[in-house]
């Protein structure tokens, strides 16, 4: 799953208590390994104590009281038939599910959500041979749990097959899980609906009963009736369609490779696609309504570019005959990775050149090639259990790095994955974090595991890994990892253990172990040697929380470095600090340069206190060259103000990356209190000579943060002087932008985001420009293109009379591009007038003008609006119960609205507020890690403006 971050305008998915997960001989398919987490039999457990075993709805005892199904009975081959029916919104649907026992029970345990079980049967192996009909079972149903268990009248023995066949219905979804309906509207009105899954991590269960977990892996043969004027897609090509009674269509689909329920797919829509080949043979085809048909092209170009690139790098085939991609009307996250019909939020995958930017490319680009690399990580190799989702999505949001660096150099995407790291850290600095491989059990935990850790930490520590092992080794090893465990499941070891070993399999002697040569002994012991430290650094990166801060001073030719955990907003003063600082070690591969040599030095530092002796003389250290660690680095004693010398006297010695982690540490370090916020800014003053747009646009950010953040406190002196210092500092810079479309991908980034804060600045020549573009475009009655680069700025302007505001949401609505209706949506929400901010909300709870799939990222527009942040928040939690309704507590939307509208809060007032709010909703029993995480995001936000305030008021007398 590819999830949108709107606040960084980038990214997107435990170990069960007491289970025992190894993996073990399949009793009769070669590629079946899935072991009991039990000593005991679920039938002697449950006659030991049947008291302990919840009941079922119809007032039996229900067999089963684990959130985890039994592993007695596993899942071989579906074979599932479904009828929707978009007129009535409700679908009818029959499974056969070849099972085997592996141990003697009386009850099938499985997942089944929502879902209206009309009757149950079981076949023997002798009764399908024979023909012979099925044996009626009783159905019981756990809603707490989503489970249904089928109780069989005679005890099913082990080592046999059986073929569990139901019948039953349910309505189409609301929502954006499980078998759910969306709808569009055509360029002459006409609303249509179409029928869509979407099951990561635990919806398959809303549309079939199935063992939906990750190790359950099976066979899916699927069969889909609908009308003549739909078609219907799977995960597999289609191999016929019959004709049935009525005018109706059956068609069939090949059986699909072994894999988890969640990546089941199937869509009955009226769409039209554009196709291509790869170079393999393997047929790729983009789809999306009719009426956009003409954004798909761009799509297919990158997937078969992107395809190309994949099967390439891994060594291995995609695995299926075909590849859709489709673009889905309604659809909560940015992407879903269903093997073979992958699926997307419109603007993830449609590129309409008049109103798509290059900031719209480039997202469409890296969803793509996430979601493309998922077929390898995540598909074809899948984690054990969602407590290491990181293996999926860390792998996917790495692989965007890797892809496009070669398949899309022009996009220049390299330098700008150090965000992805920056913007995870800003999480991952918080005491509320959590472990990349963290604890999931319920449906709400295992939703709240796709973050920003799992998929940004993710990549990152998978990027610092591949810088110290060598992108050839590191390429080797996780070709090895995918083919080793093709169509299996996998966990954070495996992956150490591909990446230590040094052969391939077949290239292994006795043991597993590799030689190479006649030095046995020798090789083994430096095998065993390095999988181990591999395995035990790259423990520090997964099963710890945080992220470390390494301590440089420099004493002459000696580096003294310590390392401790890196707490934003607690600072060593504070009495909590040393107890947040107990049992954190981290096995860091730190890389620095001096002003004395070019090349890269290289240290694993393993101990809290460590000591590096250089080889000459030298004027200046810089940690962590090109940014590829994941670690903070503060520069004791004289460390910052000889790197603050270097910029100002010549910045271009050292490398732009660099220059780019200065900045990023230094602010973050003001956060701790580690490093004084003049100090800080001080160190932005190079930035008027900086040549790496990247870097000068990473101060700019931190610039703007400290101006918004005194503006919503409404601190008018700090305000103005602030926002004075950013017009004549940066004036240059905004000078020479021009309002088209020329120039490489980060010169067009520069020219979106700084002539949009220098109208937000009010600046009058920003401002006039803008207002002159946006009244053409009016008077051409929206015909004319403003230049994408400028359109949101332009829009954004052009939103502040009443006049604007009300075209702009008629175009809005006349809209067919998602990207323009993004530029628009975000310029309505900048009004200064609250009746207009609150109209938007209404028109989004509503879903027919603004679609309930863009409310959280409405709500969040508003609230970063100082006139709309309370207008939010009442919003919120006035209307709680209400947008539960349309979104799943812990779902992606959920969090991101709670954040969005209270994570900026920096006073005291607020943070009692938001806390009251939270005490209510665990009350009534809603609770998400997210509440912890916000609150302690306020209270960091309160120290900062009391610590800070009066440097930053001082500082800018002095500058301005």
């Amino acid at each position: 799953v590819f999830y949108p971050s709107i606040m960084a305008n980038s990214c997107r998915k435990l170990i069960f208590n007491i289970y025992i997960v190894f993996y073990c001989s399949a009793v009769i398919m070669p590629q079946i390994c899935i072991c009991s987490q039990f000593t005991s039999s679920p039938i002697d457990q449950f006659n030991k104590d049947p008291k302990a075993f919840p009941i079922a709805t119809n007032g039996e005892i229900f067999p089963w009281h684990e959130l985890r199904l039994p592993t007695v009975v596993i899942p071989l081959h579906y074979d599932l038939l479904i009828h929707p029916n978009l007129t009535s919104l409700d679908f009818v649907a029959s499974e056969k599910i070849e099972v085997l026992v592996r141990d003697a029970t009386q009850f099938i345990v499985l997942h089944s959500k929502d879902l209206e079980i009309l009757n149950a049967s079981l076949q023997s192996e002798e009764d399908v041979r024979y023909r012979k009909p099925g044996e009626s079972l009783s159905v019981l149903s756990y809603p707490a749990h989503q489970q249904i268990a089928l109780l069989v009248p005679e005890k099913l023995r082990a080592d046999l097959r059986y073929s569990v066949a139901i019948d039953f219905q349910a309505k189409l979804a609301d929502g954006f899980e499980g078998f759910y309906k969306s709808t569009y509207r055509t360029l002459g009105g006409e609303t249509r609906t179409i029928a869509v899954t979407d099951f990561e991590p635990t919806e398959a269960r809303m549309a079939f009963p199935c063992f939906d977990e990750p190790l359950f892996k099976a066979n899916f043969s699927i069969k889909i009736r609908r009308e003549s004027r739909h078609i219907a897609l799977s995960n597999m090509p289609k191999v016929k369609t019959i004709e049935l009674e009525g005018g109706l269509l059956e068609d069939h689909f090949e059986t699909t490779v072994k894999m988890s329920t969640y990546l089941v797919a199937y869509i009955v829509c009226d769409f039209t696609s554009v196709s291509g080949t790869a170079s393999s043979g393997v047929k790729v085809s983009i789809y999306a309504s009719p009426d956009k048909w003409s954004q798909t092209h761009y799509a297919l170009e990158a997937s078969l570019k992107l395809l190309d690139f994949y099967e390439n790098y891994f060594d291995i085939h995609y695995p299926l005959p075909k590849l859709d991609l489709v673009a889905i009307p309604d659809f909560a996250s940015g992407a879903m990775e269903n093997w073979g019909l992958v699926t997307y939020r419109e603007t993830s995958l449609l590129f309409d050149p008049k109103t798509s930017s290059t900031s719209d490319k480039l997202w469409v680009t890296k969803v793509i090639a996430h979601e493309l690399a998922h077929q390898w990580f995540g598909n074809l190799v899948t984690m054990e259990w969602w407590n290491d989702i990181w293996l999926n999505e860390g792998f996917a949001t790495y692989m965007e790095l890797i892809s496009l660096n070669i398949t899309y150099p022009e996009l220049q995407f390299d330098d700008d994955f150090s965000n992805t790291c920056f913007e995870v850290i800003k999480r991952d600095s918080l005491n509320s974090s959590h472990p990349i491989s963290n604890q999931a059990k319920t449906a709400i935990q295992i939703k709240e595991m796709f973050d920003a850790v799992s998929y940004n930490k993710g990549a990152c520590i998978l990027n610092m890994l591949k810088d110290f092992l060598s992108e050839d080794t590191f390429r080797k090893g996780i070709i090895r990892y995918l083919k080793k465990f093709s169509y299996r499941n996998a966990k954070n070891d495996d992956l150490w253990h591909s990446l230590s070993n040094n052969c391939l399999e077949s290239d292994s002697a006795s043991g597993g172990f590799c030689y190479s040569d006649s030095k046995k002994t020798s090789n083994t012991l430096t095998f065993l040697r390095k999988n181990v430290e591999l395995k035990e650094m790259m423990a520090t990166w997964t099963l710890q929380k945080g992220i470390p801060l390494v301590v440089v001073k420099r004493e002459g030719r000696s580096l003294r470095l310590q390392q401790e955990r890196f707490l934003s907003g607690v600072s060593k003063e504070d009495p909590e600090w040393g107890t947040l600082q107990e049992r954190y070690l981290w096995h860091i591969p730190v890389t620095y340069s001096t002003s004395s040599s070019h090349a890269i030095h290289r240290h694993i530092l393993k101990l809290k206190t460590d000591t590096l002796d250089l080889s000459e003389k030298t004027d200046w250290v810089k940690f962590n060259v090109d940014s590829n660690g994941y670690y903070i680095v503060h520069y004791d004693g004289q460390g910052w103000d000889e790197l603050i010398t270097l910029l100002n006297q010549n910045h271009t010695l050292l490398r732009p990356k660099d220059r780019l982690g200065l900045i990023h540490d230094a602010f973050q370090l003001v956060s701790a209190g580690r490093l004084t916020l003049d100090k800080a800014l001080d160190l932005t003053r190079y930035l008027q000579h900086e040549t790496s747009i990247p870097a000068l646009l990473k101060g700019l950010e931190y610039l703007e943060l400290l101006y918004r953040m005194v503006e919503r406190r409404n601190i008018s002196d700090v305000t103005e002087n602030l926002k004075l210092y950013l017009l004549q500092y940066f004036k240059p810079v905004i000078d020479t932008q021009s309002w088209v479309d020329e120039g490489s991908v980060w010169d067009r980034m520069l020219r979106s985001i700084v002539l949009k804060l220098a109208c937000y600045l009010n600046h009058a020549p920003c401002i006039h420009k803008a207002t002159e573009l946006f009244s053409q475009w009016m008077e051409s009655s929206g015909k004319l293109n403003i230049p994408t680069d400028v359109s949101k700025v332009v829009y954004s302007v052009g939103a502040q009379t009443t006049a604007g505001w009300n075209y702009l949401l008629e175009q809005y609505e006349l809209s067919l591009s998602g990207a323009e209706k993004n530029k628009i949506l975000y310029a309505l929400s900048t009004s200064k007038h609250q009746e207009k901010l609150m109209k938007l909300i209404e028109l989004g709870m509503e879903g027919k003008v603004i679609k309930t799939q863009d409310l959280a990222a409405l709500l969040f527009a508003i609230a970063r609006n100082p006139e709309g942040q309370q207008l939010a928040w009442n919003f919120v939690k006035e209307n709680w119960t209400h947008l539960l309704k349309k979104f799943d507590l812990g779902s992606f939307p959920i969090r991101m609205i709670v954040s969005g509208t209270t994570s900026d809060f920096s006073s005291k007032d607020e943070l009692q507020e938001v806390e009251l709010f939270f005490e209510s909703l665990k009350a009534q029993g809603s609770h998400l890690d997210i509440f912890q995480i916000i609150l302690e995001t306020i209270s960091k936000n309160i120290k900062w403006l009391e610590k800070n305030l009066p440097t930053l008021r001082k500082w800018l007398l002095i500058t301005t």
